[in-house]
């Protein structure tokens, strides 16, 4: 898609033309020294969203009812949308600008359907209930986020058309020209009392993971370098141009680290090296690591001046706010001063106007995930599913191991023995018992996923459940065991917790980790570590996240394209009746010395 120059320049602030300032955003102050006119001084806020993941609304999709969760967050754009007019009606609409970090499309079931169920894409569809959103709300610029590459270029191509905002991506390069497949800033002018524009630049930056967890839909075709490399190349450019301000939406988080290790040279979350490294950045709105920085102020070591990073809640739990404080000095507007806070949308009703607009796509997806595919024999839950072998988890390893074995039938891997594995993706999700509904099955996997099949020997197997069980605390025998404490030890998150189905084995957590794996176990056997087993994995873990030790440089024996999700959905579908009976199986469980913790 060739570049269209207007889309640097992206949208004005004065697009509020009419609105009154809200208070003295520009003052008159004496010089120093009592000589001259006045020093002026203009304010602005710059408000952020991030990793919204296709939420508008206050809505659980897969629960059916309003969101909450034990803090009593609230989420979606509505919300985020009565925040942003009460900080336009503060500051004066000319003084602000709203931008968002990516992570967009992805996530709930209203973006699924719009997706791939009633897709964007189709002749005379639908407009993305996202865009539509943001449009209304009136967003500047956005970045991109990894997950907008999810349901591949042309989906995220349509929903850039359907965008009024410019959607930004300084590293994002055609893979043949090596030039900017996406805009990789926007321009945008405040207009000021004292006929002296203020001159804002948003540089967007993305992940250079998607190069790796969406492969299949890139490779080829983008090349995603990574953020202070690009950074280093455009700031420059942007302050020649004339910027006063810089503001960097990175799709990246803070803290240095990666989840593909080294298959890349580049690092995952790098916004922070990206402050330190890179001088004339004067804020970054940071995203992709869902976790909540009011605030964090980072010294570029170059300048020695303070770069502050913010990063709000996901899902439009939090607005991030940048204050800016400007003076006007030898003939230029200056960066006097920066700070950041973040608003929490559960203060606030839903802006009507956003959830009017879009009631009809609503009503319509709830129609759609409380269709009834299937009954159950009995109720499942993921609530133990961290720590214990629980059915729900095998109910996923069950299908994914079934459709891989069926997949190989007849080929040279038919006499493989297959294994799956499967994380705890929600600690929420359930199966009742009696009627199933799409959502119930949908919600066990709420991940775009797909799954393939990898190559791996005994030795390797052992080695992988070896880094899977760092995720738990070292507890000697004796230590009275608190299951809240238990899990997600040194930050790993549950989904990046995978138990295996096809093998038996213990985890003594008495053990440091990677000598904590007992007793593992083919059909009975001890398992040879020379001998070969076929992965059911999703594409996530296959293409390196996690950073699971083997399986991204493993054969690949097959692939397929659906969501796991749908082929869960399926076969529910297809069984009619789940019956626990027929794959649950306690195939791992948790140790000390041999005495099994639960």
């Amino acid at each position: 898609m060739p570049l269209d120059r207007r889309s640097f320049l992206g949208s004005s602030a004065a697009a509020g033309a009419g609105v009154a300032l809200a208070g003295p955003a520009v003052t008159a102050e004496a010089a120093p020294g009592g000589r001259g006119a006045g020093a002026r001084r203009y304010a602005f806020t710059v408000m952020g969203t991030t990793d919204l993941h296709g939420n508008v609304f206050n809505w659980d999709y897969f629960t059916d009812r309003e969101f909450d969760d034990k803090d009593h967050n609230d989420v979606g754009l509505a919300k985020i949308s009565t925040l942003v007019n009460q900080v336009r009606e503060e500051k004066g609409r000319r003084n602000t600008l709203l931008i968002d970090a990516g992570d967009t499309i992805q996530g709930t079931q209203l973006s699924y359907y719009y997706a791939k169920v009633d897709p964007i894409t189709a002749q005379g569809g639908p407009v993305h209930p996202m865009a539509q959103a943001m449009n209304a709300i009136g967003y500047d610029a956005a970045a991109l986020g990894n997950h907008e590459f999810n349901y591949g270029i042309p989906v995220l191509r349509k929903f850039q058309e359907q965008c009024d905002f410019p959607l930004l991506g300084a590293n994002a390069l055609d893979a043949r020209t090596q030039r900017p497949a996406f805009p990789p800033y926007s321009m945008h002018r405040l207009r000021t009392p004292c006929g002296r524009d203020v001159r804002v630049a948003v540089l967007g930056l993305t992940n250079p993971g998607i190069a790796i967890w969406d492969r299949a839909h890139v490779q080829g075709k983008m090349t995603f370098p990574g953020l202070e490399e690009q950074a280093a190349k455009w700031v420059p450019r942007l302050r020649s141009m004339g910027a006063d301000v810089v503001v960097v939406s990175a799709h990246s988080g803070s803290s240095g680290t990666s989840s593909y290790g080294d298959q890349l040279p580049y690092v995952e979350n790098a916004a922070a090296l990206v402050a330190e490294r890179v001088p004339g950045i004067d804020a970054i709105l940071v995203g992709h690591a869902h976790t909540e920085i009011p605030e964090y102020v980072v010294e570029n070591r170059a300048t020695g001046r303070k770069v502050v990073l913010s990063e709000p809640l996901k899902w439009g739990q939090r607005l991030t706010l940048f204050d800016f404080g400007l003076v006007w000095s030898k003939g230029r507007w200056r960066v006097e001063s920066v700070g950041a806070r973040v608003l929490n949308s559960n203060t606030v009703a839903e802006d009507r106007r956003i959830t009017r607009l879009l009631g009809d796509e609503h009503r319509k997806v709830v129609a759609y995930v409380n269709q009834v595919i299937g009954t159950s024999k009995a109720a499942m839950s993921t609530a133990e599913g961290p720590y214990k072998d629980v059915p729900i988890i095998d109910l996923i390893n069950h299908v994914q191991a079934e459709t891989v074995r069926a997949a190989l039938a007849g080929g040279a891997y038919a006499g493989v023995p297959v294994v799956s594995q499967a994380s705890c993706f929600s600690r929420s999700a359930r199966i009742p018992e009696g009627e199933v509904t799409l959502r119930d099955a949908a919600g066990l996997y709420p991940f775009e996923n797909t799954l393939e099949a990898r190559l791996l020997t005994g030795a390797q197997v052992k080695e992988y459940l070896e880094f899977s069980a760092r995720y738990y605390a070292r507890t000697a025998p004796g230590v009275p065991v608190d299951p809240a404490k238990l899990t997600n030890a040194e930050g790993v998150p549950d989904y990046n917790y995978d138990a295996l189905y096809g093998v038996t084995y213990d985890v003594d957590i008495a053990q440091p980790v990677g000598s904590r794996i007992v007793d593992l176990r083919f059909e009975g056997e001890p398992v040879d570590p020379g001998a070969q087993f076929v992965l059911a994995v999703n594409n996530y873990r296959a293409s390196g996240g996690g950073n699971f030790p083997h399986v991204a440089r493993a054969k690949q024996v097959w692939a397929d394209s659906d969501e796991i999700r749908n082929t869960i959905i399926a076969w529910v579908r297809a069984k009619g009746t789940v019956d626990p009976a027929e794959f649950a199986r306690v195939g791992w469980r948790l140790t000390r010395a041999g005495t099994p913790v639960f």
